[in-house]
């Protein structure tokens, strides 16, 4: 098995929230408990999960993102010039259930600043000892996404009146935090991206063409903008990138395959790895896998939305079909995304999660030996 992340057998990131852990968040938010009892109710998750992930044979342990409500705003709330404000009804809207709507807008010059997501990982760390750790965060293409592109009221305040200003100021932002991860001991870092789902999916193709905006532009922009973020990457960290169509209690927004986003994301996107949704239809074929350089593509074929078990020789059948476009040795298998994207969580038992995990590793061992 691979010794550098993305691993053979690898996770999105997030896991299933106990019920012990989702009644203290209840209780926080009605004030009944203050902000330090809820960490500690926290830390004894984390260490619960991280004990889980170690038994379950994982390379890389991840925090679950335990500490957040959504997979997104939380980090993105936390940068400098950055608010959370309340809205009527989410931009994108999921085949069936609705998460609780927020958004976000830019008010001020976006910096890194110094959120809470050091020290959330600084306690991950510290809890798997040996283990190797991965840290998500969202992608900073999402916060142009969110407050520009999805967003029909976006005002920019006047040191955004020019777009490469804020695309400029973005990449600096995380490329600070890209920084700050690894002085904190993070050597596998991912970055959770929607936009390129968004972009993937004809009706939302044609609505924001309607509104006059240019994807193509944009995808150039994002990319580039990821890029200037990756030069802060040292050579000993792995950057992934987890491209996503929607999570929210078994449910999705976006549909279609990579082809419309794939020569400009795989062919000149700098991340180390790319993990991919493969395990449906709405993903269409691996035929734009042909873009793919040298990254390696971690296949999502085994769903995390719902708990029945996949066949594992139709999994192989599907690996087997990838390495038409892509060499054996890149590719990697992982659930297609994490198990709860927001506090929530997908419709599904603990035990049928960890199902879905064995499953993973299981299958990778008998593909990759």
């Amino acid at each position: 098995m691979t010794v550098q992340p993305p691993y053979k057998y690898d996770v999105v990131g997030s896991f299933l929230r106990p019920d012990y852990l989702k009644k203290a968040r209840e209780e926080f938010a009605k004030g009944t408990i203050d902000a330090s009892q809820l960490k500690n109710v926290e830390d004894k998750a984390i260490l619960d999960l991280v004990a889980k992930e170690k038994e379950a044979g994982l390379q890389a342990v991840t925090d679950g993102e335990f500490r957040r409500r959504y997979w997104h705003l939380d980090f993105l709330a936390d940068l400098d010039g950055v608010e959370e404000i309340k809205a009527d009804h989410w931009s994108v809207h999921f085949k069936g259930h609705q998460p609780k709507a927020a958004t976000l807008k830019i008010v001020d010059k976006i910096d890194f600043g110094n959120p809470p997501f050091l020290e959330h990982f600084i306690y991950l760390k510290s809890i798997a000892q040996d283990t190797p750790c991965k840290m998500t965060i969202p992608s900073p293409s999402m916060l142009h996404l969110i407050c520009c592109v999805r967003s029909e009221e976006y005002a920019p305040i006047e040191r955004y009146q020019d777009m490469k200003v804020l695309y400029h100021d973005i990449a600096i932002a995380y490329q600070k935090a890209i920084r700050a991860f690894y002085d904190a001991g993070c050597r596998y870092l991912q970055l959770d991206d929607t936009s390129w789902g968004e972009f993937c999916d004809a009706d939302k193709r044609k609505a924001y063409k309607e509104r006059g905006l240019d994807l193509e532009e944009i995808a150039k922009a994002y990319v580039d903008m990821i890029n200037l973020a990756l030069e802060a990457k040292p050579e000993d960290m792995t950057i992934t990138m987890h491209i996503c169509r929607g999570n929210f209690r078994s449910t999705w927004f976006s549909s279609g395959g990579y082809e419309p986003v794939a020569k400009t994301l795989f062919g000149h996107c700098k991340v180390d790895g790319f993990f991919l949704e493969y395990d449906s239809e709405r993903s269409g074929d691996f035929s734009p896998l042909r873009y793919i350089k040298n990254q390696k593509v971690v296949l999502g074929l085994i769903t995390s939305k719902f708990p029945e078990l996949e066949n594992k020789e139709e999994v192989k059948k599907r690996i087997q079909e990838a390495e038409k476009y892509v060499p054996k040795e890149q590719l990697c298998l992982s659930p297609q995304c994490g198990f709860s994207s927001t506090e929530e969580g997908n419709v599904m038992t603990e035990e049928e999660q960890w199902t879905k995990v064995k499953l993973v590793k299981e299958i990778a061992e008998e593909v990759w030996g």
